[in-house]
């Protein structure tokens, strides 16, 4: 009788654990059903008038806080693996507050993304926004400012008080003393932030004429948007070059 108990309580257990797992399974099959938060909301845009409204959508839904998170599940990255089409290019301050895959709510092979001190240009720099459009018709390149930039302010302080910044910091001074000479024209309250909006026009229009980018621009296949960040709000406010 003892050995009879023993084996029917082995077989209850092993009963129990079998359901457990496929009671597991079935919710497992269930949420794999479901999808994805991260999917692809829709199909990629080929236009800069689309590439620049989905930009602006991801935006909005950054500010209200109704994010999608598109584009960053295992099926995306699979799909990436092999080739990429982004649909923009951003240019955009190195500043640890401003990462434009989060604040356009976007997500793996989306965008291109250049990052340099106060959006500071050069050869390299330009290639590589030139790289999207000349090679894979990316549509829409956006260079992006934003508030408080402390790059441009120590670029301003450095022209003003004629001090040069140690190392190569000094690159970044001479890449901006365009936007500060702009800047002195101008006045106003607050010169850092008109010098940093200064920085995002001057630095679009010379993309937008350059040899190999304004033949894209005058067909229409391309824009280029000089845009700026506000770090209170998380809003893009357009500068110059909205797509029509």
């Amino acid at each position: 009788m003892g050995t009879t108990r023993r084996v029917d309580r082995r077989a209850l257990l092993a009963g129990s654990l079998a359901g457990a797992a496929a009671a597991l399974t079935g919710c497992a099959s269930t949420s794999a059903a479901t999808p994805e938060a991260g999917a692809s909301p829709s199909p990629r845009p080929t236009t800069p008038a689309a590439a620049f409204a989905r930009l602006m959508d991801g935006n909005a839904r950054w500010v209200s806080g109704r994010l999608q998170h598109p584009d960053r599940d295992p099926d995306r990255r699979q799909l990436v693996a092999q080739q990429q089409e982004p649909f923009g290019a951003i240019l955009s301050c190195i500043d640890s507050r401003v990462p434009p895959e989060l604040l356009f709510d976007t997500g793996l092979g989306d965008l291109y993304v250049m990052r340099t001190g106060g959006q500071a240009v050069g050869p390299v720099v330009t290639g590589s926004v030139e790289y999207g459009p000349m090679t894979s018709g990316t549509p829409l390149v956006v260079v992006l400012g934003h508030q408080r930039c402390g790059a441009v302010k120590a670029a301003y302080q450095s022209l003003r008080d004629d001090k040069p910044l140690p190392g190569n910091l000094q690159a970044i001074v001479t890449a901006l003393r365009p936007a500060y000479e702009q800047a002195v024209r101008e006045g106003g309250a607050d010169p850092v932030e008109t010098m940093a909006r200064a920085q995002v026009k001057l630095t679009a229009s010379a993309l937008r004429s350059n040899e190999d980018l304004a033949p894209l621009v005058r067909k229409g296949s391309l824009a280029v948007v000089g845009a700026y960040y506000s770090l209170d709000t998380g809003t893009v406010e357009v500068l110059a070059g909205r797509p029509s």
